[in-house]
């Protein structure tokens, strides 16, 4: 018999550890698909906390949210609702590395955040720390709450294991047939600022203590990583006369597709620089810095240097250039973009000082470094699920990633999967060809990771193809095929699809030749003596769709987003088309699939590397195994035979 009606309460479809960004999205995608869903965090003030930077998107991030939206995902909508200031990174290149960024009010956002969660039919959020994660047979209950066995009897008989238990730190017992860990950076986490050192998660937040040893005990390699964050100044200190402001774009589309204007509370960033005294004061304090005392033994981003690491590395460069940027609009807190740093605070107070504008600067919460702990994530499948466990997902800096938005996007991935485990269905990934979701996670489980790893336009090959202002073009239809995407979503998803049809279609068109030659000879161009299509038109670099809106009457009553999506088609055709024969030709060694039992030991011809790296990771197909690092093109060639001599 059950114990009594408390134990029958605590027994869920999914649970979810950990309510940062990566919870936030499984935590919603588990409920909105119909499973009874617990998220657990060390805090409640930590959902969807804003710990680093008060910004969503950026360089490549900025592709993930929209990706995010597009599969109907939180983080796009509210970044919207908690906007500051909107702006397009790298307008003055190629489409492919446009990426949006908004600065955010973090409290408003997660506020905004939490306010969702507590809303969302079928989702529980409590307070607690995970401290033990142990597998038992609770298939039955997760079916049936009325089901009377009891659970502890289940695990007495070593029945097949096919569900979790999860204790809290004050005793509390979980049940559920699937577990999505995504405690962040707060899991057996370390504060170090110069020789002081305290074991709180970021922000003074309590960190999960205990939950590493129960990692391990179910067969995960730990690794320990580091982060760093600047230090938060008061604004009334700051000079904003000697500094180059930074105003939002105008006109630009919101983050999520399902919003039509952004609406920002429009407050301006500043650009400021370090100075040659900054450089004196680190170099002569360079042996009270953890990172070179050994008091930091985590891995660093590369991406992401402390301002002393800068300095150091760097030491040829001049200045560094630094960004300030409002934390909230009711309050004067600002983040120095740039100087993260783990030096004494005295030392820190120096620093900030020197750097221009910054003369008279106030420090609200000093700079801090950060350890954790995390797993190595070439231990989960492409679908995040752990390898040796099934049922058990992990997403988020726990696989060794950093940002915001790419935890998030793991996330959302975790969460459709562990419905789709728990409900007997085939579980997705996302390839490369798709999104920058799926090269993330391909890249961390194939290769691995050897430092926080940060997503950027570059380790995507196809960039061209998944660009921000297609994110809806490429997944919703796929998001609604699995069911996170709603009727509505998917309505305007059509529309906008229908829209670019039409814009396509009228483009085709002919102009009349005295137009044409009025119009391009304005920009500089001749027109041909046969005349010209406005497609034609738009191919050249000078002119943009919209000089052809406003000058022809054949473009009104159009989106912009239907607009800049069919412009960026149209000029970029040839080199699309390029990318997609390369895409074509990736797919047939996807399509390939590897047997999970192959003994890769006894295959002739494989070199020893080869051996040991596909035995490790055990990849699905023949192009997730030419992506792993020490598989070389002859490896592949030896398995494309092998696999045909043992159809």
């Amino acid at each position: 018999m059950m114990k009594n009606n408390a134990e029958k309460a605590n027994i869920y479809d999914c649970v979810v550890i950990g309510a940062g960004h990566a919870g936030c999205e499984a935590a919603l995608c588990c409920a909105r698909l119909g499973t009874k869903t617990l998220v657990l965090a060390t805090s409640l003030d930590t959902v969807a906390f804003l710990a680093c930077n008060p910004s969503i998107g950026g360089t490549a991030k900025g592709q993930i949210v929209k990706e995010i939206d597009a599969l109907g995902g939180q983080m796009g909508i509210n970044a919207d609702s908690s906007l500051i200031q909107l702006r397009m990174l790298n307008r003055g290149k190629g489409a492919a590395v446009h990426s949006p960024r908004a600065q955010v009010d973090k409290y408003k956002y997660h506020i905004s955040m939490k306010r969702v969660l507590e809303g969302t039919n079928g989702l529980t959020l409590r307070q607690g720390e995970a401290v033990n994660i142990e597998r038992v047979h609770v298939a039955e209950f997760c079916r049936n709450e009325n089901d009377e066995k009891n659970i502890d009897e289940l695990k007495a008989n070593g029945e097949t294991l096919n569900g979790f238990e999860i204790t809290t730190a004050v005793g509390i017992k979980y049940y559920a047939r699937a577990v999505i860990v995504a405690c962040g950076v707060y899991l057996n986490p370390k504060i170090i600022i110069g020789k002081y050192t305290r074991n709180v998660g970021p922000n003074g937040f309590a960190g999960a203590l205990c939950l590493t040893s129960s990692l391990e005990k179910l067969g995960l390699s730990m690794r320990r990583f580091k982060t760093g964050t600047p230090a938060r100044i008061n604004g009334r200190s700051i000079n904003f006369a000697v500094l180059e402001k930074q105003a939002q774009d105008e006109n630009m589309p919101p983050f999520s597709f399902m919003n039509d204007h952004a609406k920002p509370d429009s407050a301006s960033c500043y650009t400021t620089y370090s100075s040659d005294e900054t450089k004196r004061i680190i170099l002569e304090n360079k042996h009270l810095a953890p990172i070179y005392t050994g008091e930091v033994e985590g891995t660093g981003p590369r991406y992401c240097p402390s301002i002393e690491d800068k300095v150091v590395r760097f030491a040829d460069k001049e200045r560094h250039q630094i960004f300030l940027e409002p934390e909230g609009l009711d309050n004067n807190e600002w983040y120095v973009q740039g100087v993260s740093s783990s030096m004494p605070a005295d030392v820190q107070h120096e620093i900030y000082s020197s750097i221009i504008g910054l003369e008279r600067v106030e420090i609200m919460r000093d700079a801090y470094a950060i350890e954790y702990d995390c797993i190595d994530p070439t231990q989960l499948y492409p679908t995040l699920e752990y390898k040796n466990a099934e049922g058990l997902f992990f997403a988020g800096q726990i696989n060794g990633t950093s940002g915001y938005e790419e935890a998030a996007g793991q996330g959302l991935v975790a969460g459709i999967n562990a419905v789709r485990r728990i409900k007997g269905k085939e579980l997705i990934t996302l390839s490369r060809d798709e999104s920058y979701i799926g090269v993330l996670i391909d890249d961390i489980t194939s290769k691995g990771t050897n430092e926080p790893y940060r997503m950027m336009t570059g380790r995507a090959e196809h960039r061209l193809v998944l660009r921000q202002d297609n994110a809806d073009m490429r997944l919703t239809e796929i998001g609604y095929k699995i069911g996170v995407v709603d009727s509505v979503r998917h309505m305007r998803y059509l529309q906008k699809a229908a829209e670019i049809f039409e814009i396509k279609n009228r483009l085709k068109a002919t102009a009349r030749y005295s137009d044409a030659v009025s119009f391009l000879g304005g920009f500089g161009e001749p027109c041909p003596p046969n005349g010209i299509s406005y497609e034609n038109m738009l191919k050249r670099n000078t002119i943009t769709i919209f000089h052809i809106r406003d000058s022809f009457n054949i473009l009104n009553g159009f989106s912009l987003r239907a607009l800049e999506t069919a412009e960026n088609d149209i000029k970029y055709d040839g080199y699309i088309k390029q990318q997609q024969l390369q895409i074509e030709q990736a797919k047939k060694l996807e399509g390939r699939l590897l047997p999970d039992n192959i003994d890769y030991s006894l295959i002739q011809g494989l070199r020893l590397e080869a051996r040991q790296k596909l035995s490790q990771i055990r990849p699905l197909n023949l192009g997730q195994a030419s992506r792993i690092s020490g598989v070389s093109p002859s490896d592949i060639t030896v398995l494309i035979i092998w696999l045909s001599l043992n159809k």
